[in-house]
C-alpha cells in the first residue's frame, strides 16, 4: 500500500486540472498566487520574512513523520485505511474549485455528484427511494438518525447494546432523549432476551442495532430486533458505520449474512465511506427509508435557496456548509470501483475477513494466547493466558508494547470476560474485564502479510515474557 499517488498519477491529476481549467477559459486573466511570496520591504524588520512555499511544505512533511505508519500493512491496530489514489486526486482537483455542498450556488457539479454517490450507497442496501446525504462522519449521521427518531417520538428512549459505539448515548443526551444500554451476549452482540424484556416495559421510541462494532466487529441479530419491531412498534436504526458495505461481502458467515440481508428493512442506515470505502477523513453518510422524514428538515434561508428550484442538499442536513470534495472523491472512487458483488471493491472486503479468519485461527493454536468470538466481518481480538485476568491485562500491554518496537503496530480493547469463553475459566477472576489485544485488518493487504505480522507477534510475545 502506497503513502500516495505514483508520479504517473500525479501527471493524471496535472491533465485533470487542465481540463478543469478549459471550462473557465472565456474568463478574464486575474492574478494567481505564486509559488514563493516576493520579499515584502515594507515590513518592520523585526518581523521575520514569510517562507517559501517550498520550505513550508517541506517542514509540514517533516513535521508528519510523527505518526504510526496507518497506510502499512504492519499497522494492524485501529480502524485506519488508506485512501484510494483516485480520491485522493479527485479530493485535490476538488478543492481548486473549492466547492460547498450546502446550496447550489456553492456547489453545483458536487452537489450532483454527491447525489448520484449517495444513490448508489442507497443502492448497495437495497434502496431505490431514500433520503440521504454525506456528512463529516458516522458521529454527525447517527445524530441525523437518533434526531429524526426523536421528531417522531419524542421523549421515548433510544436503546442500543453496550458494546454500540459510545457516540449514541452522547447523541441520546445531546437530543435530550432518555438511553438506556441493553447487555450483550458472549459473542458481543446485542441480547436479545434482554431487548425484549426492556420492550415489554414500553417507551422505547428507536433501537439501534450495531452493523459491526468498534471494538469486535460484532453485528447485531438485526433479523430478529426487526421482527419485535413488528410486535412492540418502535424505529430501526441501523448502525453500519463500519460493517455497512459488507452487505456485498460473499464470504460472511452465516448468521451475519443472514442479518445484513435484512438490513433494507431499517428505518435508517449510517454508513462511513472514510472506513472500508477508501475515502479520506471524513466522509459519513446517512440514510432515511422514507424520504418524507425530510419535513422534519425544513428551513428558510433568505440567501441560499433561491438559485434553483432543484434540492439544495442544506435542506436535508442538519451540517450547514460541507466539503463538496468529499462528495467528488467518493462519486469518483465508485465510478472506478463499482459497488457490486464480486467486483474488484469487495474482492478487497473479502480478503480482509479471510485474513481475520486466518489469524484468529493460528492464535487459536498457540499456547500463550487465547481467543474471544470468531471474527464476523475483519477484526480479531485476543488474550495472553496467565493466572489472572489482571495479569493477563498486563502481559498484553507488555506485548502491545513489545510488537511496536518492531514495527507491528496493534490495538488494546478492554472486553467483558465473558468473550474469552472457557479459557478465562481457568484463571483468577479478580477483575470484570480484560484488555486483549485487537487488530483491524482493513487492508486487503494484510492476507499476504499475515506471515510477516505472526513473526513479529510471535517475537513480541517472547520479549514480553522476558
Amino acid at each position: 500500500m502506497r503513502l500516495s499517488p505514483t508520479p504517473e498519477q500525479l501527471s493524471l491529476l496535472q491533465s485533470a486540472l487542465d481540463r478543469l481549467r478549459e471550462g473557465f477559459a472565456s474568463l478574464p486573466d486575474a492574478p494567481e498566487h505564486s509559488a514563493d511570496h516576493a520579499p515584502d520591504h515594507t515590513r518592520p524588520e523585526a518581523v521575520a520574512p514569510a517562507l517559501p512555499m517550498q520550505a513550508v511544505l517541506q517542514e509540514t512533511a517533516t513535521r508528519l513523520h510523527d505518526n504510526f505508519p496507518y497506510h502499512h500493512p504492519l499497522y494492524a491496530g485501529q480502524m485506519l485505511k488508506p485512501p484510494h489514489p483516485v480520491a485522493q486526486l479527485a479530493y485535490a482537483l476538488a478543492t481548486s474549485v473549492n466547492p460547498n455542498n450546502h446550496a447550489l450556488d456553492g456547489g453545483r457539479a458536487s452537489s450532483a455528484l454527491e447525489k448520484e454517490a449517495v444513490a448508489q450507497l442507497a443502492a448497495m442496501f437495497g434502496w431505490r427511494e431514500h433520503l440521504g446525504h454525506l456528512t463529516g462522519g458516522g458521529t454527525m449521521a447517527n445524530l441525523e438518525a437518533l434526531w429524526i427518531a426523536g421528531q417522531l417520538a419524542p421523549g421515548a428512549t433510544v436503546l442500543a447494546s453496550s458494546q454500540a459505539h459510545y457516540t449514541h448515548a452522547r447523541i441520546s443526551a445531546v437530543l435530550g432523549l432518555p438511553f438506556e444500554s441493553v447487555p450483550c451476549d458472549t459473542r458481543g452482540r446485542m441480547d436479545l432476551r434482554a431487548l425484549e424484556a426492556r420492550l415489554a416495559k414500553g417507551g422505547v421510541g428507536a433501537v439501534v442495532a450495531t452493523m459491526g462494532t468498534t471494538a469486535t466487529g460484532a453485528v447485531d441479530p438485526l433479523g430478529a430486533i426487526l421482527d419485535l419491531r413488528a410486535k412492540h412498534g418502535f424505529r430501526v436504526h441501523a448502525d453500519a458505520a463500519y460493517g455497512g458495505y459488507h452487505v456485498l461481502a460473499g464470504n460472511l458467515a452465516r448468521e451475519t449474512s443472514a442479518a445484513f440481508a435484512r438490513i433494507g428493512e431499517a428505518d435508517s442506515i449510517v454508513v462511513d465511506p472514510h472506513k472500508h470505502g477508501l475515502q479520506p477523513y471524513g466522509c459519513g453518510c446517512v440514510l432515511h427509508r422514507d424520504p418524507s422524514v425530510g419535513r422534519f428538515y425544513r428551513h428558510d434561508s433568505p440567501y441560499t435557496y433561491f438559485s434553483s428550484a432543484e434540492l439544495h442538499l442544506g435542506e436535508i442536513s442538519l451540517e450547514c456548509s460541507r466539503p463538496g470534495a468529499a462528495a467528488v472523491a467518493l462519486w469518483a472512487t465508485q465510478r472506478l470501483l463499482p459497488l457490486e458483488r464480486g467486483g474488484e471493491f469487495v474482492r478487497g472486503l473479502e480478503a480482509s475477513r479471510e485474513a481475520a479468519l486466518e489469524l484468529h485461527a493460528k492464535l487459536a493454536a498457540d499456547p500463550r494466547f487465547m481467543v474471544g468470538m470468531t471474527p464476523e466481518l475483519d477484526i480479531v481480538v485476543w488474550g495472553v493466558r496467565a493466572t489472572s485476568v489482571s495479569a493477563s491485562s498486563a502481559a498484553a500491554r507488555r506485548v502491545f508494547e513489545e510488537a511496536a518496537k518492531l514495527g507491528l503496530h496493534l490495538a488494546l480493547a478492554e472486553l467483558p470476560i465473558a468473550f474469552f469463553g472457557g479459557p478465562i475459566a481457568a484463571m483468577h477472576a479478580d477483575q470484570p474485564t480484560l484488555t486483549a489485544l485487537r487488530s483491524v485488518l482493513m487492508k486487503p493487504e494484510h492476507r499476504e502479510w499475515l506471515v510477516e505480522i505472526l513473526a513479529r507477534l510471535d517475537a513480541a510475545a517472547d520479549a514480553a515474557r522476558g
